[in-house]
């Protein structure tokens, strides 16, 4: 029974997700008149499903990791270059229908639409936490740092209190270990309020092995500092509107930058890639999250949404990003890369997603203690 506590919550999310970001894809083509054949949350063996009265066949298939939508006459999913022959197939009312005819800007909103819809569903989520139940707006003091700690080096004192990292603006003590642990950089600016007066400090974290607070392991960025709330006081509003609209989609920001920076910094050769994590590391995070209640779910849904708007961003052939690179190059040259070409991206992308997804699942077994 107790896998049945991470198998359940993480298909729920994962269908969640899934489901909104085909229906990104799946609303724009219905707007520009382009035919859709199937919606499938999962792949393999249709398991249950139904045709709604244009003719969509909706369904649910055996393995839930993932989804997609299927656009009449497709055989090359998004990009087609072989609009000619494909063409004489058809009918003149049947080729209306078709995803190839749509024009250059209807194709590629179409394509963007999916990761587009993750973002928009992250924003939602966070906005229904902070009207629900409130956002922390609790300024960080120090109360004490350590000898010989990298914030000792550099002149921080006990009593400061911490106005900005990296120049982003820290409007909860919640913010501080975030900040830290997604710095791109080496170093670390940090601002402090001392006796009324804003003084800056550049500090190099140290790299410790540590525990997050659901007990798995993880690499962590200490600067040897203890904070705490200023004057002891708790400060959680429950915003309005547009007040959360605003901090919804700033922590949406937050969460995609650090995201990228991260990809940055491993290209560099400097990023931490035993933090990446595939579906058993997802499951098993998301199950530890559920037990804490709805909101804590509905938080983790919201990250794990907007990282897959992020990834499928990236320009690798059979992930949007990549048809939207191939939709770069038909405005640069006035038409549609090859056939060929085209087949040789996504063998190449192929390796790539398939390189990635052992990488993690290695990652994933590690994690577990399983090698």
């Amino acid at each position: 029974m107790e896998i049945l506590n991470f198998i359940v919550p993480f298909i729920i999310l994962l269908t969640v997700v899934v489901f909104v970001h085909e229906y990104g894809h799946y609303y724009f083509a219905k707007r520009y008149g382009v035919g859709v054949t199937d919606f499938s949350i999962g792949f393999g063996k249709e398991l249950f499903g139904f045709n709604d009265k244009s003719g969509t066949r909706w369904k649910f298939c055996a393995i839930p990791l993932g989804g997609y939508v299927k656009f009449f006459g497709d055989r090359n999913v998004f990009s087609q270059a072989e609009q000619k022959e494909l063409l004489k197939q058809y009918s003149e009312n049947d080729q209306d229908k078709l995803f190839v005819t749509k024009p250059l800007y209807q194709r590629s909103l179409i394509v963007l639409a999916g990761p587009l819809a993750n973002f928009l569903l992250a924003i939602l989520i966070f906005m229904f936490i902070y009207m629900s139940i409130g956002k922390d707006f609790t300024p960080a003091q120090i109360n004490e740092v350590q000898e010989d700690s990298p914030a000792y080096s550099a002149g921080i004192k006990s009593g400061d209190v911490i106005i900005s990292i990296n120049n982003k603006d820290v409007s909860s003590i919640l913010e501080v270990s975030a900040f830290i642990n997604t710095s791109p950089t080496e170093d670390i600016n940090i601002k402090v309020q001392r006796n009324g007066e804003n003084i800056d400090f550049v500090v190099i974290p140290k790299l410790i092995k540590s525990e997050d607070s659901l007990g798995n392991k993880i690499n962590k960025k200490i600067i040897g500092i203890k904070i705490s709330p200023l004057n002891n006081e708790l400060q959680k509003e429950k915003l309005g509107p547009a007040k959360a609209t605003y901090y919804a989609i700033k922590e949406t920001w937050f969460v995609t930058q650090a995201s990228l920076d991260f990809v940055i910094s491993m290209f560099k050769g400097k990023g931490d890639t035993t933090q990446l994590g595939g579906p058993i590391k997802i499951a098993k995070i998301t199950g530890q999250v559920a037990q804490h209640g709805v909101i804590a779910f509905l938080s983790i849904m919201a990250y794990i949404s907007i990282s897959l708007g992020f990834i499928n961003l990236f320009p690798i052939p059979m992930l949007d990003g990549g048809h939207l690179m191939f939709y770069a190059f038909e405005k640069i040259l006035g038409r549609p890369l090859s056939q060929k070409t085209q087949e040789g991206f996504f063998r190449i992308g192929l390796f790539l997603l398939v390189f990635l997804m052992l990488f993690t699942t290695v990652n994933d077994l590690k994690d577990l203690g399983l090698f």
